[in-house]
């Protein structure tokens, strides 16, 4: 029997209308969404895709499309992960966003027999230590049990939590991490087929993909969370959750944060904005300014289940798996595409994106940025929402191929755009990160004095011969300006 052969007519008609909650402004891509989900589906091992049957079968015939779709993604890895990066997208119906919201934090079901039979493996008979007797949490690829242990140096009590990954979830991600290889060439193939713009779905999966399998490598976490502490180190607002001792590869213990998610709080207007500056100041802000080395990690994750308030106010930054680095290449280079755009450089500005990325097909680059320079024209400024509209422009249609750290940085910066909002209305982004640069900048005046004057070594990513130009090019961007209106 085939596995397409197992699907129940009513549970499939029912999973393939989940195409419907695309948004309507892309309902153009409701055929391809149906498709994509059929392909994934088809290709579950037959156990797998009997075990989401039952459970859509179990279901009130009255269940909401969104109801199905939260359920459908809990089974699956892959698309549980993808469910938690659009959660706070505005532009999904407001009780889809509610729905996938409950993914960032679920009520555990993973059993405390198959979670202490790890840790016995784990970490033997550790001296002090007293396991709760059920489990935290659940996420999309871990589990979270509660412990005290007493130091037997100090004897004091210190609460902790471990993370440990859910049974057969490496097996299951990597099972459909291979359908994600083959999905990217359906999902072109069937662009073509609808007369849709053929975006590089390939490349895209294929880097998420290998993203992805950062999720259960927990050893790379913990020094991810050593280096979050290290860099917040100097920013009390901040708190990273400390690691205890006896990690292991398999094994995360850590300090236990009490509190709640952003989104929830309970907090006044003016005390939830102050909140969203900062998560934005944190997440975006301070490594892009303040990382003046060769390299800057942004956290790669920031749903808001990641994301929580304490008692004491703090913002606590959790789940460290999946990270992006920007180098310092491209932090300069992001700056010079937006003062190419400040100056209505459309030279400039095309070749800063070269830059960030692979060209394909220049004269869509050319038209996507004349485009986007008529906006700025038109009063829009360039900041980050501008160019990551433009950005996602150039992906779509192909016109440029993006490396990794980049793709990673877009997906991250979506999910931390939904959350802010969810905290405090419509936050702008780009007021926090001009400010956070303008102090950088103030900072860094004494050593521009010494500097060379074509020097970028500074956290604002900009020479003195840059400001210069823009000064000195002032009778040109007039003349630009009139010449495009």
């Amino acid at each position: 029997m085939t596995t397409i052969s197992l699907l129940n007519g009513v549970v499939l008609a029912r999973l393939l209308s989940l195409a419907r909650l695309v948004p309507k402004s892309y309902a153009a891509y409701r055929p391809l969404v149906m498709d994509g989900l059929l392909f994934f589906l088809e290709r579950l091992p037959p156990q797998r895709l009997e075990a989401i049957i039952a459970e859509q079968l179990e279901l009130p015939l009255a269940s909401s499309t969104a109801r199905r779709l939260v359920i459908l993604f809990r089974q699956c890895p892959t698309l549980h992960k993808l469910g938690q990066v659009v959660a706070h997208d505005r532009r999904l119906a407001p009780e889809l966003r509610k729905r996938l919201q409950e993914l960032e934090s679920l009520p555990p079901t993973t059993h405390m027999r198959d979670i202490k039979a790890i840790l016995r493996s784990e970490l033997g008979k550790l001296a002090g230590l007293e396991v709760a007797s059920r489990p935290l949490a659940e996420a999309s690829v871990a589990v979270v049990v509660p412990f005290v242990w007493r130091d037997s140096v100090s004897s004091v009590s210190q609460h902790g939590v471990f993370k440990v990954l859910r049974p057969r979830v490496v097996e299951k991600l990597r099972e459909e991490l291979e359908i994600f290889l083959a999905l990217g060439f359906f999902l072109e193939e069937r662009c073509a087929h609808y007369g849709l713009p053929v975006f590089d779905y390939r490349n895209t999966l294929e880097s998420v993909s290998r993203l992805l399998l950062n999720e259960i490598r927990l050893d790379q976490e913990q020094t991810h969370l050593a280096q979050a502490a290290k860099f917040y180190a100097d920013t009390p607002a901040i708190l990273i959750p400390r690691l205890f001792p006896f990690c292991t590869p398999y094994v995360t213990a850590m300090e236990q944060v009490d509190g709640g998610k952003v989104t929830d709080s309970g907090a006044s207007p003016w005390q939830r904005r102050q909140l969203a500056g900062t998560i934005i100041d944190a997440l975006l802000a301070e490594p892009f300014w303040l990382s003046a080395e060769s390299s800057a990690f942004f956290h790669g994750d920031p749903h808001a289940g990641n994301l929580f308030q304490t008692h004491d106010g703090r913002l606590a930054i959790l789940d460290w798996a999946l990270v992006t680095q920007l180098s310092k290449a491209q932090r300069e280079t992001v700056i010079q595409t937006v003062l190419g755009a400040l100056t209505l450089n459309d030279a400039m500005v095309c070749q800063s994106i070269a830059a960030l990325g692979r060209i394909s097909d220049l004269a869509t680059l050319q038209n996507a940025v004349s485009d986007a320079l008529g906006q700025v024209r038109r009063g829009t400024f360039p900041g980050f929402d501008w160019l990551t509209s433009l950005l996602d422009s150039l992906a779509s249609t192909s016109a440029v191929q993006f490396p990794e750290e980049v793709i990673l940085f877009r997906k991250a910066l979506l999910t931390l755009s939904g959350v802010v909002a969810d905290v405090s209305g419509n936050p702008s982004i780009d007021q926090v990160l001009i400010k956070s640069g303008g102090l950088q900048f103030i900072r860094d005046l004494a050593l521009r004095l010494l500097a060379p004057v074509n020097s970028r070594a500074f956290g604002a990513h900009l020479s003195n011969q840059d400001l210069f130009g823009v000064w000195a090019g002032m009778p040109v961007t007039v003349a630009r300006f009139w010449s495009g209106m």
